[in-house]
């Protein structure tokens, strides 16, 4: 089983796939690396495909406390897995919390990027929804470790940007929930606790977005209410950003509607090694 090892020590459990330029794919919070499969199994045809699992998401380690959960520690670690494998510089691609870990990226390490891909990214960042999200993250943590996975699949799972994949792919949704039942509960809560509730929000990061100098692509859904107002704000902020909106789409946007995403995101591609994105 491949894993490496970040900065601060923790296990992390990555699959490859592909040759060609790098792309590290970072997965959302209710995902793990097999939320990539149609991505991989597309992308890999040219290009040399990371997945990882996250601290927390077994076979990755779990640490034990939330502190060593952070958006520092999940920036951190796109890092680590691009070191321990030998890749200099890279396309990041990430959804939701990989969507921040992304961005997060970006900001202290444009250098080390061919390309960011941000996708659904957004939750808790607007100012006015800052404080309910994050009692909802504590509040997911305590019902995780007090009731399981299974039921946090059933209740976190089943949220309103969820329904879309519902509809469009049941078998694909079936599977989402399975795989999301099948995660630590430990390593969640405190994902919850030590990431999640914890990140800062967006709105107080634009001196820093605006910094960003690798060619950026933001991915929202239309149907995704609380990525929609951050989208434009990392459109307007981030001089090489470009925002792309995928009708009647909610949150699991690479699921939902793989071929739409795979193909908005290898034109970004060509465009960023045709030197045509600025």
């Amino acid at each position: 089983m491949p894993q490496i090892k970040t900065g601060d020590g923790v296990r992390i459990h990555y699959e490859e796939c592909g040759s060609g330029a790098p792309i590290v794919f970072v997965h959302e919070f209710a995902g793990d690396l097999r939320s990539w499969e149609p991505q991989l199994a597309h992308f890999s045809r040219r290009y040399r495909c990371i997945a990882y699992n996250a601290r927390g998401y077994p076979p990755s380690e779990v640490p034990e406390s939330f502190e060593r959960y952070s958006q520092e520690h999940a920036r951190d670690d796109v890092l680590a897995v691009m070191d321990a494998l030998g890749i200099q510089r890279a396309y990041v691609v990430g959804l939701s919390m990989g969507g921040f870990a992304t961005l997060h990226f970006g900001i202290k390490y444009s250098n080390r990027a061919l390309g960011l891909v941000v996708a659904g990214c957004g939750y808790g960042a607007v100012p006015s929804q800052r404080e309910e999200f994050q009692r909802d993250a504590r509040a997911n943590a305590k019902a995780m470790l007090e009731e399981g996975m299974a039921q946090a699949a059933a209740s976190y799972g089943h949220r309103a940007a969820r329904l879309q994949l519902k509809a469009k792919d049941p078998r694909g949704f079936e599977r989402f929930i399975r795989n999301l039942s099948e995660h630590s509960a430990l390593g969640s809560a405190n994902t919850m606790l030590g990431y999640q509730a914890r990140r800062p929000s967006l709105y107080d990061l634009t001196a820093g977005m605006a910094q960003i100098s690798a060619p950026l692509l933001v991915v929202a859904g239309d149907e995704d209410d609380a990525t929609l107002e951050p989208g434009l704000l990392m459109k307007r902020t981030i001089p090489h950003a470009g925002l792309a909106v995928l009708p009647r789409s909610g949150h699991a946007l690479n699921l939902e509607d793989p071929a739409l995403f795979n193909r908005v995101v290898e034109d970004f591609f060509h465009q960023v090694e045709a030197g045509r994105w600025a």
